[in-house]
């Protein structure tokens, strides 16, 4: 019967000790190793069955089926059929040089290793041998080696498991538990010593830090406690209150643990040292606790729970969490529909210093924030009163049953006003999320929680807790914070915001002033064919001259621009509408002024040196080299829309860099005679170049003058 295949049907409808025995198995000591293989001979692996993969000389063919390539190659076969073989022979080797980068990129192995940087762009991975120790700090150097639980993004490898015990992977997780240990202890004393609780509802201390104790889900091992800060700080109140023993005494024989929806956590009991009946021990919200009790405790005797006395819980509850306290009620009984309230503690965690400059940081850039928690609507209140939030005295908040209430179209009438949602749950992030969307915001969605990854999912930027976040949460979300403690939790998340919209802002200005230089350089030099071909004269340039300022002039500064650094000015202006496209009046307009500047001079000049209409490689020369350095001074002005003197000359050094080893380049192309042969050029002599150093500060300066009238002009 043991080789019979047991279906999962037949087995969803047997026992487990059923299945034990059809399976010939052992619930605690599984299989032996001589059951194993012989199950694997008769059943097979338990493996997938993978196709076999694409061969590598197909991945390069494939690699041709791109549009511009097989445009290349029909220009290159035209310039055969036409006696062209430079040219021919010149777009077929750039050609291969693009397919060859484009096919290493296909074939190189990517993995996601967020979940141990924090970094979301992909690590790239090879074979060579490493010269860095296989030390914690560099995880990101260690490019031969793949870690357990990361992801392959992109490529193919095959590796040798190297350890299958205390690998590296969990060694590095490993370390990371002592940091969170170490700063919990600190953290819980911390707070402990902050814990308040109410006496008039609690005769008796012992009966709350009982059930803080009993009713957790923290754990001490070798004297450490390890889980959330909370509970810890319930752990360390019964050891000070000296009840800490009864967590041996009391033996958990039904636990139901908190959730976002329930609000409280319980745990069914019995004391192992005396023969007392089983015990339900309840923690949670102070109105979930209420609604589940009947009567209440006070100085040792159990009285009737009226109406008057929720009311006087409930106020207890308010004024204790309007002062920024995190307010958790105890009960206990026989049952769980009825309970005897016992008391309330307070936990006071303040928001560290430096958060509300971070929240006024990240505000002064037209960013909103809000607050989405599961704490009561006083505790919410204070603490964003310390954030500046929202304005004291004035409601800025929903609560989670009244998101439930609402419709789509009444949650975006109002949710514009809205600072704070208290006694929230993973689904109204959602519904917060998706209504943020439809009123066209960009949002950004923080979450830790296996429910929470629909929404981390369906924001714009999802971001995770890289320690206490769940591998659901981490694999949806697309930012994750290596470093969320609890008491840093909401300043790093903030400051990491912060950052990622200054570099956000940044790169999308950098992205644009990259297309508004491609466009500006790529309309100038077909426009310089376009109007030879129109006025029936001969062509400016050759081709392998369009291809060098495509290739070599345009690619490193563009390139550099894209490393240009962020702008105070950028930083402090309002987020842009998401509908707003990417070349926006302002800027055509400035790729329609550098374009113009750049035909005029280059026109100008090629007609100038143009004799009897016959073109020499001197004419060429000329307006080559001129549109080589109108090309680098286009790349200076696209840094910025500000004049060169405000930005700073020096500020991205990538960009001098990248001008400097251009213009070097475009001097061996005009005096070094190898090269002069294959781009048809001369050198120029000092007539020459005093010729085309007046034709370049003419056109500059004219082009200047437009530029600061069509400024004044959108200032108006």
């Amino acid at each position: 019967m043991a080789e019979e295949a047991l279906s999962t049907r037949v087995a969803a409808k047997m026992p487990i000790e059923e299945v034990q025995r059809w399976l010939k198995t052992d619930a605690l000591n599984g299989l032996s190793e001589m059951d194993v293989r012989a199950r694997s001979a008769l059943h097979g692996f338990n493996e997938l069955l993978v196709e076999e993969k694409e061969p590598v000389y197909k991945k390069y063919i494939d690699q041709f089926k791109n549009p511009l390539i097989l445009l290349l190659l029909a220009s290159a076969a035209i310039s055969v059929l036409t006696g062209q073989l430079d040219d021919a022979v010149s777009i077929t080797v750039a050609i291969l040089i693009v397919v060859t980068v484009a096919f290493v990129q296909a074939v190189e192995l990517e993995i996601d290793e967020s979940s141990f940087t924090g970094e979301t762009v992909p690590a790239r991975k090879w074979t060579s041998q490493s010269t860095v120790g296989l030390d914690l700090k560099s995880v990101n150097d260690l490019k031969n080696i793949v870690f357990m639980g990361t992801l392959v993004q992109r490529g193919r490898g095959k590796g040798i498991v190297i350890v299958t015990e205390n690998t590296v992977a969990k060694k590095h997780g490993s370390s990371w538990q002592t940091v969170v240990i170490l700063f919990f202890r600190y953290n819980y004393f911390h707070i402990s010593n902050r814990c308040h609780l109410r006496s008039q509802t609690v005769g008796n201390v012992h009966h709350s830090g009982q059930i803080g104790c009993v009713c957790n889900s923290s754990t001490v091992v070798n004297g450490e406690l390890r889980g959330q800060p909370t509970e810890g700080a319930l752990i360390v109140l019964a050891k000070k209150a000296k009840l800490f023993h009864v967590r041996e005494e009391y033996k958990i024989t039904e636990e139901m643990p908190f959730s976002s929806e329930t609000k409280w956590m319980a745990v069914r009991c019995y004391c192992a040292t005396t023969n007392s009946p089983a015990v339900y021990y309840v923690k949670g919200a102070t109105d979930r606790i209420l609604a589940m009790c009947s009567s209440y405790l006070k100085n040792g005797q159990t009285k009737q729970l009226d109406l008057a006395s929720v009311e006087i819980f409930q106020n207890d509850a308010k004024r204790m969490a309007s002062g920024g306290l995190r307010v958790i009620a105890f009960a206990q009984g026989l049952t769980m529909g009825d309970l005897v309230y016992v008391g309330m503690v307070g936990l006071l965690d303040p928001p560290r210093a430096g958060v509300r400059e971070s929240v006024e940081t990240v505000r002064s850039t037209g960013v909103q924030v809000k607050m989405i928690t599961g704490d009561a609507l006083e505790t919410a209140t204070a603490v964003a009163e310390r954030l500046c939030l929202c304005e004291s005295g004035k409601n800025f908040a929903l609560s989670g049953e009244q998101l439930d209430q609402m419709n789509t179209v009444d949650l975006e009438r109002v949710i514009g006003n809205v600072s704070i949602f208290y006694r929230a749950s993973p689904k109204h992030k959602l519904k917060i999320v998706k209504s943020l969307q439809d009123l066209g915001h960009v949002v950004a969605m923080t979450g830790d929680g296996v429910n929470d990854a629909v929404a981390l999912k369906k924001a714009d930027i999802g971001i995770a807790m890289g320690t206490t976040g769940t591998d659901v949460s981490k694999e949806a979300a697309d930012m994750i914070l290596i470093t969320d403690d609890f008491s840093s939790i909401r300043s790093k998340s903030i400051d990491c915001c912060s950052s990622a919209i200054e570099e956000g802002k940044g790169i999308f200005n950098n992205i644009r002033n990259f297309v508004r230089f491609q466009l500006s350089t790529s309309i100038a030099a077909l426009s310089l064919i376009a109007l030879s071909t129109v006025f029936q004269l001969p062509n400016p340039l050759n081709a392998m001259q369009i291809l060098w300022i495509n290739i070599i002039m345009d690619g490193p500064p563009a390139q550099s621009l894209g490393v240009e650094p962020v702008d105070k000015e950028i930083i402090s202006q309002p987020p842009r509408n998401v509908q707003e496209p990417m070349l926006t009046k302002s800027v055509i307009s400035s790729i329609v002024l550098s374009s113009l500047t750049i035909i005029t001079g280059t026109m100008w000049i090629f007609i100038d040196q143009l004799s009897d209409n016959k073109i020499t490689p001197r004419d060429t020369t000329m307006t080559f080299t001129l549109f080589v350095f109108f090309d680098m001074w286009n790349a200076l002005s696209c840094r910025s829309q500000k004049l060169i003197s405000d930005v700073g000359f020096f500020r991205n050094r990538m960009f001098l860099i990248s001008v400097f080893g251009s213009i070097v380049g475009q001097f061996l192309v005009i005096y070094l005679p190898a090269l002069q042969a294959i781009f048809q050029t001369e050198a120029l002599h000092f007539q020459g170049c005093r010729i085309l150093f007046a034709y370049f500060y003419f056109s500059v300066h004219l082009s200047l003058c437009r530029y600061i009238n069509i400024t004044a002009i959108h200032l108006r």
